[in-house]
């Protein structure tokens, strides 16, 4: 088994809205505030640029080279084709070469996605790779997969997920048996799409801990650990939930403003406020892990910052500890084998 000293993760240097600045002092943060090991991917003279302004203490950071860099409004099938040598591929390439274990990359999604399923191909019996989101509920976090991959489903692609969602609950939450939902517009067996209701069955017949059709608000009450949906559902649930989150705090933030009484209050409870908020801070996440690849792949927020990017070197580094993908495969194994 791997010691935490012997993991590496590269960092996509040229991935974000704030990159090379973001990324490259998120790594730093890594390596001296958590002792991780971290190479940076992108054009060298940029990235040794902007380690220079952090002087000595730099031991735990590697630079590798690559020429070129995807933006945001890149196609996915463009940089498979033409952007051989971005630093989000040359990140991936540097797992599948054994000399990192896992790759955080702010940049364009969908070209990450593609890079990972293209140079380190999906484990065997995951028909499509999905976004893993962790969204606070009132006892610790839900898994909700998929968040923003995958748009069309099959049945079959929807209860791999749930599959997947199920090992990331128990070897990153330490979960013993992960209640799974999936979600619907009501509780009821009945009620649903064709999707769902067909999604419904089969998830019946599976080796999972599933509770049945679960609805939004299950997914912040603790009710339930795992959710699944297709990538539509679950990206629009994750921008409505970012949403929510910054408009509360927003107005407890005005609303004290106003009332001197309310000051009063607001400072005696302040840290309890600053602990809610941090639960709801996607910066304190960091990103989200790509499931169904044979690597570790976490995909941040594009506006990222270094502390955000900090954190999903953290979430790489436990996930390849943690030997999530060799659980994964064993799950999807047993699936099969049961069926």
């Amino acid at each position: 088994m791997m010691k935490p000293s012997d993991i590496c993760i590269a960092v996509d240097a040229m991935g974000g809205d704030n990159a090379p600045v973001a990324p490259v002092e998120g790594a730093v943060l890594a390596s001296q505030a958590l002792g991780l090991n971290v190479i940076l991917v992108g054009r060298e003279d940029v990235v040794q640029n902007e380690l220079a302004k952090y002087g000595q203490n730099l031991d735990r950071i590697a630079v590798v080279h690559s020429p070129d860099y995807v933006t945001m409004e890149d196609a996915p099938t463009v940089v498979l084709r033409k952007k051989k040598e971005a630093s989000v591929m040359t990140a991936f390439r540097l797992v599948s070469e054994k000399k990192a274990h896992g790759v955080v990359s702010a940049g364009n999604s969908g070209a990450t996605m593609a890079s990972a399923v293209l140079i380190l191909g999906r484990i065997k019996g995951v028909d499509r790779p999905a976004i893993a989101g962790n969204l606070p509920n009132a006892h610790g976090f839900t898994v909700v997969i998929d968040i923003g991959a995958n748009v069309n489903c099959k049945p079959q692609q929807l209860v791999q997920f749930g599959i997947m969602g199920d090992v990331y609950a128990r070897h990153m939450h330490h979960i013993d048996k992960p209640r799974v939902g999936l979600l619907s517009i009501g509780e009821e067996d009945s009620k649903g799409n064709s999707l769902v209701k067909t999604v419904h069955e089969m998830l019946r017949n599976s080796h999972l801990n599933f509770l049945g059709n679960v609805e939004g608000r299950d997914i912040f009450n603790g009710e339930v650990d795992v959710v699944i949906c297709d990538g539509f559902v679950g990206n629009v649930l994750l921008k409505v939930s970012e949403g929510i989150g910054t408009v509360v705090f927003s107005m407890i933030e005005e609303e004290v403003a106003k009332d001197p009484s309310a000051r009063a209050g607001f400072l005696l409870s302040r840290n309890a406020l600053a602990e809610a908020k941090k639960r709801m801070d996607y910066e304190e996440v960091g990103g989200a892990p790509l499931l169904g690849i044979n690597g570790v792949g976490i995909i941040s927020h594009g506006a990222s910052s270094s502390k955000a990017i900090k954190n999903a070197i953290r979430v790489a580094h436990e996930q390849a500890f943690n030997r999530v993908e060799q659980f994964l495969r064993q799950g999807i194994e047993q699936y099969y084998g049961d069926h």
